[in-house]
């Protein structure tokens, strides 16, 4: 083990999930929330880090600060790994692989130091109670930007037949690592978007940024059967209307706000 340790907090004035999700495709090791801020640390220097932080706070136009410091090693991976504890959703037990099993709920295992979502964040919280309530044996799912897989491997464990997309290539091969850890099993998977596909299923869930909702609610909308449900989440409280205004062709069946994000479940009528 290194003596020294590299450490990098964010803080920006909003959009922490953008800057989070940037940090996620960038870096290979763990990102911590805390308080507002995203802490990044790594055995390398990380002012190349700090300097793509800047320039994607100035294209964003959202005020960013950042902390760079040099840090004594205490063994901060596992110490992060003894802060992550296992959450419960609905009859869903989500779980990092070092933490024991729990009867009688339904079992997902997902290594947040690993992947790209671990079901703390509360539009994954909201997408997989949406999923738990919505989800039927053999229903068709299409999870649009999967990340870490963890809302499919949810239906996929409900005995959906799913799809998973992501525009990031490292995603879909998280994805499919914990796949295999679940012991569960996708039908198909593409790096891309849902404009690369002509099926229509029964449930769509795309847990991603409000702008991207906003800009491909065309290809969202055809991928979902007639009575389907569509399942839209990532969207944060200033752009709710825009994106119930971009969908209000389709039947609002819910709106679950958990703190300053909000999931829509809407149905194709």
């Amino acid at each position: 083990m290194n003596e020294y340790y590299y450490q990098l907090i964010v803080t920006p004035e909003s959009e922490l999930q953008i800057f989070n999700d940037f940090l996620l495709q960038i870096m290979q090791n763990a990102i911590e929330e805390k308080d507002g801020s995203l802490i990044a640390r790594d055995s390398e220097p990380l002012d190349d880090i700090e300097w793509a932080i800047q320039e994607l706070g100035k294209k964003l136009g959202i005020p960013v600060q950042t902390t760079l410091s040099k840090e004594k090693n205490e063994d901060w991976i596992n110490k992060y790994k003894s802060s992550i504890k296992p959450i419960e959703v609905g009859n869903f037990y989500v779980r990092p692989q070092w933490e024991k099993s729990k009867k009688d709920l339904i079992e997902i295992i997902i290594n947040p130091a690993l992947a790209f979502g671990s079901g703390h964040h509360e539009t994954t919280y909201s997408c997989l109670q949406s999923l738990d309530k919505y989800t039927k044996a053999n229903d068709t799912l299409l999870d649009v930007g999967c990340g870490s897989g963890i809302l499919s491997i949810a239906a996929a464990k409900l005995d959906a037949v799913v799809d998973i997309c992501d525009t990031d290539e490292i995603a879909i091969k998280s994805a499919q690592e914990n796949f295999i850890l679940n012991h569960v099993a996708y039908n198909k998977s593409w790096v891309g978007s849902a404009t690369q596909t002509t099926q229509e299923y029964d449930i769509v869930v795309a847990n991603i940024i409000a702008d991207v909702l906003l800009f491909i609610h065309k290809d969202l909308k055809k991928s979902v059967k007639f009575g389907g449900i569509l399942i839209l989440s990532g969207i944060i409280d200033k752009y709710i209307n825009k994106v119930q205004e971009k969908y209000k062709d389709f039947e609002l069946i819910e709106n679950i706000q958990n703190k300053e994000w909000y999931t829509l479940i809407l149905k194709r009528i």
